[in-house]
């Protein structure tokens, strides 16, 4: 196997013994990077989960049957929409990240118009789904008031698939190019705006329902515009919009492959948290049932701000060094984000077995949606410490561009494993409620064990970065054809290292 990689631009090979241990002072480093990234993106996460918050207290002082419409539509439209815009977004991590890595301004551009083509494209099956929102919740039983209240909150959130379709691949852009502080200050500038906007929509103008998802939308809206506004005033990205409708089209493949298995990834864990709340609803006493999970999956979105931003920032960091072919760097970045990843967990499993008998007291003050909380808080919180490496862990394949893998582990832990523990112990053997949280302790289980043997035992990092410099070496001429960095035989010897290093 090779142990020299060079950075594809002319410049000194490095020393990639990856077999070397790191150094403390190497670890000091790359938590700085880390860090200095994450806690920006964690905060920027903090007030987005803010933001939702203040739609549902809002949707709370209307009215039960507006609270209830309005849970309705917000589930329905995370499941069917906003997961899988921000799945199919997530495919562009690895394009960006490594494309910056190895100073690829031609692809980083050109990657994000065809994100932003796919997920226009994604949004037209999903409005159609929002606009037929009621007749189908009506074909499933649900409630004719409620899903009419739904249906309203939905149509009135139609303007926020566009919305999305800039932003979340924005996200990506600039976080792939380590600027995460300006993310932030847009981000929290915008929802500063959301509460006098839903004041002024929902108090003053008497909009009722409409009004909040107007307030949704509108906040969404401010994010856009001021990211939008950063990039062209600070000079800082290298965005290009020069590029034909050809070459946008004629290059969709590629990324498609990196699009579909992070959106599937990302789907199917998000999904399953959804089909918890169903679930919990056929047990005896469905109400107290459905209000405990409520409270918990709630809680789970407030722990999940944190590893969700390391998650995002060691996908950032692996893709850039793997960019700059330089796969120690691209390793270790791995191994400090997953040991931070499990440090994280140990300190929610510590604090929710502290709390567990006081967390539900500050949603409700019903007695036996309590008792509920405090049994299943633990386990929980052992959930959280495989969720937190889990999640950093598909960060790190997404960074590697191998979202696909993340997606088949995700697939046969939450719906081959997690799924038929928690109905088996729930329903078959009477466990009940906390049965299901046992379901999914155990596919968050099998999902770290998994992740962790593809990362620290079955990744060739020298081959990943050869993969990564294959990946970016592609420049777009304006006629529309594409052509390799490297002459033609040097180019030879490159993909038959490639293929050595991979079959090592």
């Amino acid at each position: 196997m090779v142990n020299m990689i060079t950075d594809g631009h002319g410049k000194e090979p490095e020393d990639c013994s990856l077999k070397k241990p790191p150094s403390i002072l190497q670890v000091v480093e790359e938590l700085k990077e880390l860090w200095g990234m994450a806690i920006p993106i964690t905060a920027m996460n903090c007030v987005v989960y803010i933001r939702a918050m203040v739609s549902v207290l809002f949707l709370g002082r209307l009215g039960s049957l507006e609270l209830a419409g309005g849970a309705l539509s917000i589930g329905f439209t995370n499941i069917t929409g906003y997961s899988v815009l921000v799945g199919l977004a997530s495919g562009l991590e690895p394009v960006c990240s490594q494309a910056f890595g190895s100073r690829n301004w031609d692809l980083l551009s050109l990657s994000l118009q065809q994100t932003i083509l796919i997920l226009l494209t994604a949004s037209i099956p999903i409005s159609i789904l929002w606009i037929n929102l009621q007749p189908i919740m009506l074909f499933l039983g649900q409630d004719a008031s409620i899903t009419s209240m739904a249906a309203t909150y939905c149509l009135y959130s139609l303007p926020d698939l566009l919305t999305n379709t800039l932003l979340q691949p924005l996200r990506v852009y600039l976080r792939s190019q380590g600027i995460t502080k300006p993310m932030m200050y847009c981000s929290v500038l915008a929802v500063l705006f959301h509460v006098p906007l839903n004041m002024l929509l929902v108090m003053v103008m008497k909009l009722g329902v409409p009004g909040v998802a107007m307030a949704s939308v509108l906040t969404n809206l401010n994010m856009v515009i001021l990211m939008s506004g950063y990039i062209y005033i600070s000079g800082r990205c290298r965005l290009k919009w020069t590029f034909g409708v050809k070459n946008v089209i004629s290059g969709l493949g590629p990324l498609l492959k990196l699009a579909i298995p992070s959106c599937l990834g990302i789907c199917l864990e998000w999904w399953w948290y959804e089909i918890m709340i169903v679930l919990a609803g056929y047990l005896p006493n469905p109400t107290v049932a459905v209000a405990a999970t409520a409270i918990l999956i709630q809680t789970t979105s407030l722990m999940y701000t944190v590893p969700m931003g390391l998650a995002a920032c060691v996908s950032t960091r692996v893709g850039n060094e793997l960019g700059a072919g330089k796969p120690y760097k691209a390793k270790l970045a791995a191994l400090v984000a997953l040991g931070c990843a499990f440090i994280i967990g140990i300190m929610n499993v510590t604090w929710t077995a502290i709390l567990r008998d006081r967390w539900a007291g500050l949603f409700t003050k019903d007695e036996l949606v309590g008792v509920l909380v405090a049994a299943v808080m633990p386990i929980m919180g052992l959930c959280e410490l495989g969720n937190c490496p889990q999640t950093t862990g598909c960060g790190v394949l997404r960074g590697a561009a191998k979202p696909a893998v993340g997606a088949r582990i995700n697939l046969g832990s939450f719906y081959c494993i997690g799924t038929p523990v928690a109905v088996g112990l729930a329903f078959w053997l009477n466990v009940g409620f906390s049965g299901l949280w046992y379901g999914l302790l155990s596919a968050q289980a099998a999902c770290v064990v998994s992740i962790l043997y593809v990362i620290l035992l079955r990744t060739d990092w020298e081959a990943e970065a050869l993969r990564a410099r294959k990946l970016t070496s592609v420049e777009m001429t304006m006629n529309g054809t594409c052509h390799g960095g490297a002459g033609g035989d040097h180019e030879k010897e490159e993909k038959e290292g490639l293929l050595n290093a991979e079959n090592v």
